[in-house]
């Protein structure tokens, strides 16, 4: 990782985030619209982004920042970026809206297409999860930090983790494969973290994801020991559409098949 950005800062800033998500949440009117792609948008959304995009501003001036809710920039300008912030403001905004609290705040740090550090962060269950290249990933719930150990103990059978909310048909082929014996459910960028942290064992998704959706947590999947993968390659980031293609995210130790 860059020496100069701190995960620390970073999840920080993720927390202050998480705050003015929450102000929204716990309010009587959280201001639904519709983007473009026909996705929901609310105001905990843009609030989020505001404090995300000055905080990284003001702490570290001279690395790019793409965010979800102000993504428009071409890749005619990003092109040559080798590093920059890649940030989901609000990720699991229908499970905002159900008030499930199965939403994240994410921040990748994106290094040569790579997220070599990422912190998702559930404000509703005060549950954040972190990790960079070279440095084990940790699990922080209720101010209670764990380590994520590298080495897993060995069970029986795998467990696979499902969207709640885009859970596909065309994925039990591919989990056949792996030995899935049972699954569980979560929203969000939750899922990756729950194959980083040994709950689950692999998470397929087929349908369409962007970028700012996956890099946090595959950063954090990395530092775990996992990997995130496309078409038998690690899923890379900066692409022209910023648009992923289908992946399959692996717990340490699982070979692709």
């Amino acid at each position: 990782m860059t020496p100069d950005v701190s995960i620390a800062l970073l999840s920080d800033i993720a927390r202050r985030a998480g705050r003015v998500v929450m102000d929204v949440y716990d309010g009587e009117d959280i201001s639904v619209t519709t983007k473009d792609d026909d996705s929901p948008l609310t105001r905990a959304d843009t609030a989020s982004h505001r404090v995300i995009a000055r905080e990284l501003a003001d702490a570290y001036p001279d690395i790019p920042v793409i965010s979800e809710e102000g993504k428009d920039i071409p890749i005619s300008v990003r092109r040559d970026w080798r590093i920059f912030f890649l940030v989901d403001p609000l990720d699991g905004t229908k499970e905002f809206i159900r008030r499930n609290g199965e939403f994240t705040v994410n921040i990748a740090l994106v290094r040569d297409r790579v997220p070599v550090a990422g912190v998702v962060f559930a404000p509703a269950i005060d549950l954040l999860y972190a990790g960079e290249e070279g440095e084990n990933a940790f699990r922080e719930e209720r101010g209670q930090r764990q380590p994520i150990p590298r080495l897993m103990p060995e069970r029986g059978g795998r467990v696979a983790v499902r969207s709640r909310s885009h859970a596909s048909p065309d994925e039990e082929e591919i989990l056949s494969r792996y030995g899935v014996v049972d699954t569980v459910s979560m929203g969000s960028s939750l899922k990756f973290c729950l194959v980083a942290d040994g709950t689950a064992d692999v998470y397929v998704r087929s349908g369409p994801t962007y970028e700012w959706d996956t890099a946090a947590a595959h950063g954090i999947v990395r530092a775990s020991g996992g990997r995130v993968m496309s078409e038998g390659e690690e899923l890379l980031y900066n692409k022209e559409t910023l648009l992923n293609p289908g992946f399959i995210c692996l717990g340490r130790g699982i070979e692709p098949v």
